[in-house]
């Protein structure tokens, strides 16, 4: 297995002083993602979870909706030259009678670890129907609840602590419990070790709970919370204009700026107990 974190030398610049000295990074690198032997996309992420990095991938493009949808998933020896595993491609089996993911959904270029739809074929592909309707989810919460959510993520970041390099999603219940925490360089494979976490668990959809991410909501974030049944989703940072309006249109609440005592309620304000105007 790879590592998570890297050590390397650097110079510390301190106002005239210059001192070398040894400091730890986030590791990158490639994951390709097979099914079936057929390569579907390669994202870089940092090792790690890498399983369950494949079925949550794969849940939010509609492919996978249970644990039993996934026959398999194996890292691939022989994947180099010389024959070695560099634990860095993995094919993920299909039940049978499982469709293979349509070919409009095939990564062309890799996927960034600051971007997961580079290469997409088109916007359109993107809008995968959705298993679960949250819309209909009946959670409610307290805005005060969830203030408390990024201290919480934050003091979970044990990789963040040692690199500064990482960001990180959570899954909380109702009550403000952690769940999940994965962290990862890419924003969008962290929310999917997340997923696929609660994919290889058992637990789709993930009714009555909130995802939580460390840096903004991207409109890929808003279709993975979606596609996996979780009905919030709030962030640290802005939502573009593209994710609040999926969330409005499917129902989702979309919370960004979630910093200290305020936030900003973008869609789905009725869950917190406040009223989203009109655009």
């Amino acid at each position: 297995m790879g590592r998570v974190t890297s050590r390397r030398r650097v110079v510390r610049l301190v106002d005239d002083a210059a001192v070398a000295r040894p400091d730890t990074l986030a590791v990158e690198e490639p994951l390709e993602i097979r099914v079936r032997g057929r390569s579907l996309a390669v994202t870089m992420r940092t090792p790690g979870d890498d399983f369950d990095l494949a079925a949550g991938f794969l849940v939010g493009e509609g492919v996978v909706r249970n644990p039993s949808d996934i026959a398999s998933i194996r890292y691939c020896a022989g994947a180099t030259a010389d024959g070695t595993n560099t634990y860095n491609v993995l094919d993920v089996g299909l039940a049978e009678g499982v469709a293979p993911p349509d070919p409009s959904i095939e990564r062309n270029f890799y996927t960034t670890s600051s971007c997961g739809l580079c290469g997409k074929a088109s916007l359109d592909a993107v809008r995968t129907t959705a298993t679960w309707q949250v819309a209909a989810d009946p959670i409610r919460l307290d805005p005060k609840l969830i203030t408390e959510f990024p201290t919480k993520l934050r003091a979970a970041q044990r990789v963040f602590d040692r690199t500064g390099g990482l960001h990180a999603a959570g899954l909380f219940d109702d009550r403000g419990n952690l769940l999940c925490l994965r962290e990862d360089v890419g924003r969008h494979n962290a929310v999917d070790k997340v997923v696929g976490w609660a994919t290889r668990g058992g637990r789709l959809p993930l009714t009555g709970t909130v995802l939580m991410v460390s840096g903004r909501a991207s409109f890929e974030l808003v279709q993975k919370a979606v596609m996996a049944g979780i009905p919030v989703l709030t962030a640290v940072s802005a939502p573009s204009s593209l994710a609040a309006d999926l969330a409005e249109e499917m129902g989702l609440t979309l919370v960004g700026f979630l910093r200290g005592t305020s936030m900003n309620v973008y869609t789905g304000g009725h869950r917190l107990g406040v009223t989203v105007g009109a655009r």
